[in-house]
């Protein structure tokens, strides 16, 4: 019988018990030295967010001046983007978030290209108390969408001749903050007292 290399020997998977030549079973503890868990006391419900689906809902890319957009030219593009998030109830835990994309590069007066892009995903949030869902579906759920809304416009913008245009990573939090602000009511106006 032929040795077997080093490289296909077999090691012992995190679930198995390694046990060294010669000495004690080594084993790891779940509670790092710590008192033993009580199994009779309810545990608290941990909040999760699940993605069940992500998807482009509507996409479009546009370089209207092709291929005099596309000459060299001396100065740094003006790139604006405008950023939008919506959530909609699919069912009692079950949302529908929407990031919407817009954007568009000029150069000197010359539009160089324009996109807009909806992006969705559907999530599952459970075990979240009814005052954080709000803050949870249009904060972590456009959080996790935006990775990929990123690439799929670097792509884009790459497929359309220029270099690809790789987004910033997006505060929503401040967005969210942004949001409250344009939706609460003003405060009633103070009565003028004459002097």
């Amino acid at each position: 019988m032929l040795p077997v290399p080093a490289l296909f020997t077999r090691f012992a998977y995190v679930s198995q018990t390694l046990m060294p030549k010669g000495g004690p079973e080594m084993s790891m503890s779940a509670t790092n030295g710590g008192p033993q868990p009580q199994t009779a006391m309810p545990q608290a419900a941990v909040p999760q967010i699940g993605v069940l689906a992500q998807y482009v809902k509507d996409f479009s890319f546009e370089n209207p001046n092709a291929p005099r957009s596309m000459a060299p030219g001396g100065q740094q593009p003006t790139i604006n983007i405008q950023v939008n998030v919506d959530a909609a109830p699919m069912n009692g835990t079950d949302f529908e978030v929407t990031l919407r994309l817009e954007g568009n590069a000029e150069s000197q007066g010359l539009l160089l290209f324009s996109f807009e892009l909806v992006f969705s995903g559907a999530f599952r949030v459970q075990n979240v108390a009814q005052d954080s869902l709000q803050p949870v579906v249009l904060i972590e759920c456009p959080r996790l969408l935006f990775p990929f809304a990123r690439e799929i416009i670097a792509t884009a913008v790459r497929n359309g001749g220029f270099a690809p245009l790789l987004l910033d990573p997006i505060d929503f939090v401040s967005l969210y903050r942004q949001r409250l602000a344009g939706i609460q009511p003003a405060p009633p106006p103070q009565p003028v007292i004459p002097n």
